[in-house]
Parts: C-alpha cells; structure tokens; sequence
C-alpha cells in the first residue's frame, strides 16, 4: 500500500487523475446522500420553496466539486505559471457565472414565495417584486464580477478610482439613460401602478402594464399593440390608473349620457334605463347601478345611466351594449331622443 502511495505521489499525472476521480465521487456522494437527505426533509415543510432551492444547487453543487479537484489537478500537470494562471483563471470563472446564476434563481424563488405570502404592510408585495428583482440581480452580478476580478488577480481598487471618474463621463453621456433607470426605480419603489393595471398615459394612449423594466414600461392596448413608454416620461406626467381604486378587483364605473325631448314622461324613461341595467350582461349588480336626471339642457331633459363593470377592458363593450339598448327601448316605448334644431326667421324690409 505504501509502494502505491508513493508511486501516485511521484507521478504526477497519475496523482492528478486521482485528485480529480476524487473530486469526482465527492461530487457524487454530496449529490446522493447530502441532497437526497434535504430533499427528504424537505418534502415534510408546507413549503415548496426549500424544494426549489435544492433543484437549483443541485447541479451547481456536484459542477463546484468537479471543478474544484479539477484546479488542484491542473495545478499538478500544468508545467508554466502562465498557463497555471490562465486555467485558474478560467475555472474560478465558470465556478463564479455558475452560482452567480444560481444565486439569482434562488433570489427570485424566495421573492416569489415571500410576496405570495406577504400580508398588507409587509415590504415584499407583488407589486413591489419586480424592484426587489433587480435589485438582487445587481448584487449578485456585481458580487460576481468582483470575484471573477479577484480570480485573474485585477486591481480592484485601481478599477473602483478608474470607476468614479468614469462614471462622471458617463453620467454626462447618458443622462436621459440614467433619467430612465432612476425613473424606474421610483416608479417600482412608489407603485403607482403595477404588472396588470390599466393605465391611460398623458398623451391618451390605454393599456394593460405587462411589464415595468429597469428603463421602460410595456404597455398592451386593446388592440393587441405595445406600447414602450420611456420611465422617465411616465415619472414626469400625469398618469390615470383605471385599476387602482381597490384592492381586491378592479370594477370600474361607466357613465352614458342619454338625453329626451321636453315633455317625456321621466318615470318612463327613468323605468326605461334602469330595465336595460338590470338586464346588462356587463354591468354588475352590485354595487347596483343608477339613473340620475343631470340637467335641463338647451333642447332635451338630460338623464346619466350609472353602473360598474368587472375590469376596465370591458368598458367599450359595456358602453356599446348599453346605447345599442338605449336607442332600440326608446324607439319602442316612443321616447324621443331630440337633435339641436334651429329656427331661421328671414324678415323682409
């Protein structure tokens, strides 16, 4: 045994085979018994997300094990210092972007657990994640191009000073960028709408929030179009978020305008409109909807049917159905809807 020791000891490439089958079966034996044990202890949590983080280092756990006998078997056959630098480098690398990728799976798997399970108050909501997501992108990123820059032994410091005077360069070159960027931080930080919401920008244009970006936020009309609005203009501008006013649902009121001749019988018509909401199949009926005379106008009675719909992308179907019904009840019950006249006297001298 001894004879066989000392001969793996003196040849090198038989001992780097050996450090690295090693590293090999450590691997291995961390995959089936180390993990197999978390994942049986797991199965007894009423949570799935200690499932979730042991799927994502499961892989990267047995690769880490590989690579690591893998640095110390190289470090035994590799005759000069520059290429003993470079495969440190690169392994120390892929080590690196490995858990770098994991560590932001696992990042997004905790906020996806903490935000579903997040009570009124709590820091971490739904419509907060999207900022809580990249904020750990950037730490985890940055963590790992810190250590990917201790890996092939590049002054930190001298970087960092170079950083900040650079910065400044930039600042100046891509202020509207950074407008953007900050916008975006703001926009996800204060929550004036989030992922779902139907909002009408500035300039008119409505739609359905898909996504809020670290620079830009999605917009889907109702005409399947999307809409890319830079952050900084919607932190700048007023913005009308249709969805916004509950929290549990996202009814929103629809008002139609209808106006009779003088001289209609307002029971009927007030009898009229509050049939055609009862039978609406947009209109809900609870919160009930209304009927309100408005105003004497300059040539009808002016009277507003009131009622809330489910979702805000109903509103043009809502309205549709509801003067389609309008117009028909009335022609049927004899109601007239008046037309501006006006009468044209010409006198002779």
């Amino acid at each position: 045994m001894a004879e066989v020791l000392a001969y793996i000891k003196s040849n090198q490439y038989v001992f780097a085979g050996v450090i690295l089958a090693g590293s090999l079966l450590a691997g291995l034996v961390v995959d089936l018994i180390v993990i197999g044990v978390l994942r049986r202890l797991a199965r007894k949590t009423r949570t799935d997300l200690d499932d979730r983080i042991i799927a994502t280092i499961k892989k990267p756990v047995f690769l880490t094990a590989l690579l690591i006998g893998l640095y110390y078997a190289l470090g035994k056959v590799t005759p000069s210092e520059t290429a003993r630098y470079i495969a440190d480098g690169l392994l120390t690398t892929l080590i690196v972007l490995m858990w770098m990728v994991a560590g932001i799976r696992v990042g997004k798997a905790v906020l996806e657990v903490l935000s579903a399970r997040a009570e009124s108050g709590k820091i971490v909501q739904p419509r907060t994640l999207p900022l809580f997501d990249i904020l750990i992108k950037i730490t985890v990123v940055g963590g790992a191009a810190y250590g990917m820059m201790l890996a092939w032994e590049v002054d930190v410091t001298a970087w960092l000073a170079s950083a900040g005077i650079l910065g400044i360069a930039i600042g100046f070159a891509a202020k509207d960028t950074l407008a953007n960027f900050f916008s975006g931080i703001f926009i996800l930080a204060d929550a004036p709408y989030k992922i779902g919401d139907f909002i009408v920008l500035a300039s008119g244009e409505r739609g359905r929030v898909t996504d809020i970006g670290i620079r830009t936020t999605r917009l889907m009309t109702r005409d399947d179009i999307q809409i890319i609005v830079p952050n900084a203009a919607i932190a700048n501008a007023k913005i009308i978020n249709e969805s916004g006013g509950r929290e549990d649902d996202e009814m929103r009121r629809v008002r139609v305008d209808v106006g009779v001749a003088y001289g209609s019988d307002i029971d009927q018509v007030r009898a009229v409109l509050e049939d055609i909401a009862d039978k609406s199949a947009h209109l809900q009926q609870d919160p009930s909807p209304s009927v309100r005379m408005r105003a004497f106008g300059a040539s009808s009675l002016d009277f507003q049917l009131r009622g809330w719909i489910k979702e805000p992308s109903l509103h043009g179907k809502a309205v549709d159905e509801l003067l389609t019904q309008i117009y028909k009840r009335f022609n049927a019950e004899g109601i007239e809807i008046p037309f501006p006249q006006q009468d044209v006297h010409l006198r002779k001298e």
